[in-house]
């Protein structure tokens, strides 16, 4: 009931945003982006969720502008990171792909970077969360200071997990330090040999609380089988079901420490990624089982989070952008009931495909911007890209700094114009795509058409692929042949975006 009895409440509080008065615009607003992860369009109850209530990202929606047509850069996480941070495609960094936990920082550290941009324009920076972006140079002693990595590429503070949730090491890193280390209890971290004597999900059923599908059957941590070996660090390793909790508690210290200066917090939320672990208080949250009730709890502490905003009077000058990294997945490696409980409930809404696919799914993620006092609600179709946050944030402050790819949609997002993207190429495990108004054009390639151990539809096929969106969202009828003028042009613009070369691709890998 406790955490019910405060969603009311701050759902009331910022349902009554929008106000007749608004305040005069401050020379340098607070810029917060919240990233969910593995969230999908369908998810939220603004977008038509069944199953489970998200009233607080519903708030948001109903409260600024909520983005029909927006889109990670990639189908997965870490190249949808790289383009939102840098501005710059995805598939022209070969490194932007699924890494492993000891992948060495795949950002330059020469490279302009949101936070690297703000900082340089007086700008306090912050992240907190999923980082997933590598760390090191490729040979990590995690028992000292892990570097370069956030506060290379201009963050002043970072709080974060090395990878993902279900990748070892499972630790937090403060500033390059692994929070809470006990010297004498040295870590070691290797993904390609366990460590003698070590158990492993694979051999060592009998110590799981959750069972694994595939490719997670490696090291244990309370319970769980992750993504490669882990040994030592005992002290450090994290609490699965309280990590909603933790992250919550850095982003409201941040807030409440660094309020006097204008200030950039990059949220990276952990959820509804695997493995899907609730705080008890919300299991039964929702219908649909730990993927249902995980959501619920981000909801929540967006909620908290937007009270700390309100509380310390953060939220008539704060630019809050909330999205997701990719579309959504049920089975991702563990059996949690995501499919045995989903009912009625549409993850993707009415997109097909999901994540690692090049169908809608995979990239077009729930959008939204709010700025109380500043925006006024709406809903927005216009095509729009994370992409596009470095030029439209430098655009905010007074500056001009750009990228090859990033375009000036200051506004677009801030719902003062629908004139979104011409054209934009998305990506999935290295296999791109063409969005160009209503349309979609995805070029042949070769693998299945759908990864079975995932159940999606990953848009492969053997002939062009061109569909018109605006008739047929759905994706179920092939134009290339019926309309092959169109076809013609759309090759001519992806070619002259993506080069000659887009025909050579990674095979998608699951582990």
């Amino acid at each position: 009931m406790r955490h019910l009895l405060l969603t009311t409440t701050c759902l009331a509080a910022v349902s009554a945003c929008t106000t007749s008065e608004k305040p005069e615009p401050a020379v340098k607003p607070n810029i917060v982006v919240i990233y969910l992860d593995d969230l999908g369009y369908g998810d939220v109850g603004a977008y038509g969720a069944t199953g489970l209530e998200t009233p607080h990202m519903d708030a948001l929606a109903n409260s600024g502008v909520k983005f029909t047509d927006a889109h990670a850069t990639s189908a997965t996480c870490t190249p949808s990171r790289y383009g939102l941070l840098t501005g710059v495609y995805p598939w022209r960094n070969k490194e932007a792909n699924i890494l492993p936990g000891t992948a060495p920082l795949i950002i330059d550290t020469d490279q302009l970077t949101i936070p690297k941009m703000l900082k340089e324009n007086g700008y306090q920076t912050a992240i907190v969360g999923k980082w997933h972006l590598g760390l090191g140079d490729g040979v990590v002693d995690w028992n000292q200071r892990v570097s370069p990595g956030p506060n290379e590429v201009g963050f002043d503070y970072s709080y974060i997990m090395a990878a993902t949730q279900d990748r070892v090491p499972t630790v937090y890193l403060e500033d390059g330090y692994v929070d809470n280390l006990d010297p004498n209890d040295p870590i070691e971290v290797n993904y390609e040999q366990n460590f003698e004597g070590e158990p492993t999900g694979k051999d060592n059923p009998e110590l799981l609380t959750m069972k694994w599908h595939h490719g997670h059957n490696s090291s244990i941590v309370n319970g769980i089988p992750r993504i490669g070996f882990m040994k030592g660090g005992e002290a450090a390793k994290w609490n699965d079901v309280d990590m909603a909790d933790h992250f919550l508690a850095k982003v409201q210290e941040y807030l409440k420490t660094h309020k006097d200066k204008p200030f950039f917090l990059y949220y990276a939320m952990q959820q509804p990624h695997v493995p899907r672990t609730p705080h008890p208080r919300f299991v039964g949250s929702s219908s649909m089982g730990p993927r249902g009730d995980v959501i619920v709890e981000a909801d929540w502490c967006i909620g908290e989070f937007l009270k700390t905003l309100e509380a310390e009077g953060l939220l008539e000058n704060t630019l809050v952008i909330l999205t997701s990294d990719n579309g959504p997945v049920l089975n991702d490696g563990y059996y949690d009931d995501a499919v045995e409980k989903l009912g009625d409930h549409q993850p993707a809404g009415p997109l097909r495909g999901g994540k690692y696919s090049l169908f809608e799914a995979g990239t077009r993620v729930p959008f939204i911007t709010y700025w109380k006092g500043t925006i006024e609600p709406k809903i927005s179709d216009a095509l729009v890209c994370q992409l596009d946050l470095l030029a439209s944030l430098a655009s905010l402050i007074g500056g001009e700094e750009t990228t090859t790819d990033s375009q000036d949609m200051l506004d677009v997002l801030m719902g003062k114009s629908t004139n979104g993207r011409e054209s934009l190429v998305l990506e999935a495990t290295s296999r791109t795509a063409l969005r160009e108004g209503d349309w979609l054009m995805i070029p042949p390639y070769e693998g299945p058409a759908r990864n079975d151990q995932v159940a999606i539809e990953l848009g492969n096929s053997k002939v062009f692929q061109l569909y018109n969106l605006k008739s047929d969202l759905g994706q179920q009828t092939n134009m290339a042949e019926s309309n092959p003028e169109k076809l013609e042009e759309m090759k001519e613009t992806f070619v002259a975006i993506r080069g000659k070369e887009y025909s050579k691709i990674q095979a998608l890998e699951l582990k």
